[in-house]
């Protein structure tokens, strides 16, 4: 049985020999001062905010996390049509690790957001339009890596995946724009699109501090889980290669005299 390869990844890109790089020291470096910057002012020197108090601290969290995510699922997107379109290993593993990034990510959109409703509803979840369509978009994902997981033809599961890919991004939009669709019970924007007037200084700042520093961490962790599952398939295309080597000697005819 013979398997279809995808075209291998470094034809469109060096082929990396490790999962970090000095380009990733660097962006690792940045990501952690911002990082540092975000926790300092974000739980020490900003204010409590004159409406939601000390629970302003959840959301310099859950923005920076629920944007990274965003980004993630949006590279996935982009790699899935690219894919769609060129068939290389480079923009599937690419989606993919942008999948896995966004779900992570996500996942933990949900939980501080939970936080943040346990301290503002009394309730760590309610099905308002926000949560629901959140809860939806990461079950697509994980439906994409679900997917994914599946035993099959290399390039029919890239396939499936990117179809997959660019279909769930549709509900990204949709979970941004709920609150302003229907009427729910969650937050209104903040720092996006309306800026609340009542955010400023060291607030303003600790929110863009965090949020420099979740896309930040976002971008590096996606580039190490990308080289990480390019040098997973170059060691299984290795096995892959020496199991039919020694299946080819062991069928060969034996040479040589008998004792």
């Amino acid at each position: 049985m013979t398997t279809t390869k995808i075209q291998s990844a470094s034809t469109v890109s060096p082929a990396p020999t490790g999962t970090g790089s000095r380009g990733t020291k660097v962006l690792g470096g940045f990501a952690l001062v911002f990082l540092i910057i975000a926790v300092v002012y974000g739980l020490f020197i900003s204010p409590p905010d004159a409406q939601l108090g000390n629970t302003i601290r959840i959301i310099y969290m859950h923005v920076p996390t629920v944007m990274a995510a965003y980004l993630a699922f949006i590279i996935t997107a982009v790699s899935s049509g690219m894919y769609l379109w060129k068939r290389t290993e480079f923009w599937d593993l690419l989606g993919s690790s942008g999948a896995e990034i966004g779900v992570l990510f996500f996942a933990v959109t949900i939980v501080d957001g939970a936080l943040w409703g346990k301290v503002t509803w009394g309730v760590f979840w309610r099905w308002e339009p926000r949560l629901t369509t959140s809860a939806v978009l990461l079950i697509m994902y994980i439906g994409y890596l679900a997917v994914r997981a599946i035993p099959a033809d290399p390039r029919t599961r890239a396939t499936r995946c990117a179809i997959i890919g660019i279909v769930a991004i549709v509900n990204v939009p949709i979970v941004h724009k709920a609150v302003d669709w229907w009427r729910g019970l969650h937050q209104g924007k903040t720092v996006l699109g309306t800026i609340d007037p009542e955010m400023g200084g060291t607030q303003l700042f600790a929110m863009y501090s965090a949020l420099i520093a979740g896309l930040l961490v976002c971008v590096w962790l996606l580039i190490h889980r990308f080289r990480a599952g390019f040098l997973a398939e170059r060691a299984s295309d290795l096995g892959l290669d020496q199991a039919l080597e020694e299946r080819r000697l062991e069928s060969s005819p034996a040479t040589g005299e008998d004792a």
